[in-house]
């Protein structure tokens, strides 16, 4: 199998104003890698390649018009196989769903197809965006984990089946898969991205899309959230239209969290080989010693794995009590276990994690008035061998908890691995978090 290639789809809209190229040409291209990669990665539970070519021919006219619906018009778009489809079923990786329709598509989905968006498929999603993988291999290496929940969205884009699959995250299932498959994985803010009928209900989840570029990311959360708007009683993504410009930062927080302790020693050699880059150019960036306000959001973030694990925990206690009730022996074992450990909590329980983690939030807010965001690793090393694991998400978890928006940026690589490095902002400060990202992508991306 050859080395896996991202392809990008931004820098293809100038070809498609010039006729030098087209929507459904693009599409072919991927169907090429899907017919490469496929059958040995396994990122799609179902493809619909009839529709998706029709779609690209109807695409490919408007172009040629110059009357293209979007930006994304014509993209080749996978679909986390969590959000409700029309067309094709909805399985949440659980034998509970199979064969599934709801017959409505989630507001996402609604708002690529209003954009001209071409849906090829449903990308592989663990059981219930949870813990328990579906058997999609890393495209790097057949031997190791894409890493999880968006196992099928990270793995599609890596191998340049598409430009951009959409994931979800309540833990982490966008930065990690992202950063095990050498992609861009974008969580937006809380609430930025309308949720509607995916299934995915925990309150400190997001969505965002796993995908080749920077550009492609933003592109496509701006062109959903233009037409969806957010979450209920949530403002939706704040920035242009066009992607933001990189942008200089003059201070960045470094914050190791828990994850620091279990990093790979290859890991922290490559991370921190970013780091002095980024100060030879003129930029801080401080850690715990440098300053009180850093020390104190590491301290309140030392439990944040086990606040986080306990509140998706009460909050999962529905549907799964539901879906015990219709067929346990189709749960797995680790969702039984916790339903079980959630019906031992209380409201009381529950009570004290949400304020618990509204200080936590409000003791990293500080920071905002000392640096233009944070950095730290998007996991403990490249992705692990086997694929009974998604690989271990603690350095994912601060930026779930917080609930600010994340990128994970393929920018390092162990071993010749890839390996992300994560850039963290500010509640609905998306834009500003991707000039800052972008920045770092060009400078991190040129050789000494």
């Amino acid at each position: 199998m050859a080395r896996p290639a991202v392809r990008p789809f931004f820098d293809a809209m100038a070809d498609f104003r010039s006729g030098n190229d087209t929507p459904r040409a693009f599409l072919d291209r991927c169907l090429a890698s899907i017919a490469e990669f496929e059958p040995v990665v396994g990122a799609f539970v179902c493809l619909d390649i009839e529709a998706a070519k029709a779609e690209a021919d109807r695409s490919t006219a408007r172009w040629r018009q110059g009357k293209p619906l979007s930006r994304i018009d014509g993209m080749p778009v996978g679909i986390k196989d969590t959000f409700e489809t029309i067309d094709m079923p909805t399985e949440c990786g659980s034998p509970i769903f199979a064969g599934w329709r709801s017959g409505r598509d989630a507001a996402s989905v609604v708002a690529l197809r209003q954009a001209g968006a071409v849906i090829l498929g449903k990308t592989v999603t663990t059981e219930f965006a949870a813990t328990v993988p579906r058997g999609t291999r890393n495209p790097w290496d057949r031997q190791r984990t894409p890493g999880g929940s968006s196992s099928g969205s990270a793995a599609a884009v890596a191998a340049g089946m598409v430009p951009v699959a959409l994931g979800t995250q309540a833990i982490g299932s966008i930065l990690r898969p992202a950063s095990f498959c050498g992609v861009v994985g974008f969580k937006a803010s809380i609430g930025a991205i309308n949720r509607g009928g995916c299934h995915d209900g925990m309150s400190i989840g997001a969505h965002g899309p796993l995908a080749a570029t920077l550009e492609d990311a933003w592109t496509v959360a701006r062109e959903i959230s233009n037409r969806v708007g957010g979450d209920p009683g949530y403002p939706g993504l704040y920035g242009p239209s066009e992607p933001p410009a990189p942008k200089s930062p003059k201070r960045l927080a470094l914050l190791q969290t828990s994850g620091w302790r279990v990093a790979e020693p290859r890991a922290k050699e490559a991370f921190e080989a970013a780091a002095a880059k980024i100060r030879a150019v003129g930029v801080e960036v401080a850690g715990r010693q440098d300053h009180r306000g850093i020390a104190a959001v590491e301290t309140a973030l030392e439990r944040a794995v086990d606040i986080s694990r306990h509140l998706n925990c009460w909050e999962s206690m529905w549907p799964l009590n539901a879906y015990r009730a219709r067929d346990a022996a189709k749960l797995s074992d680790v969702l039984l276990a916790r339903l079980a450990e959630a019906e031992t909590m209380t409201l009381e329980n529950y009570r004290s994690l949400l304020a618990e983690r509204e200080r936590i939030r409000a003791e990293y807010a500080k920071l905002g008035a000392d640096f233009e965001g944070a950095v730290t690793l998007s996991a403990p090393g490249p992705a692990p061998v086997g694929l009974a694991s998604t690989g271990d998400p603690v350095f994912n978890v601060p930026a779930t908890l917080l609930g600010v928006p994340a990128i994970t940026l393929p920018a390092l690589s162990v071993d010749g691995l890839p390996l992300g490095f994560q850039v963290m902002g500010y509640l609905n400060g998306d834009a500003d978090l991707f000039s800052t990202a972008a920045w770092l992508r060009d400078l991190l991306s040129k050789r000494r």
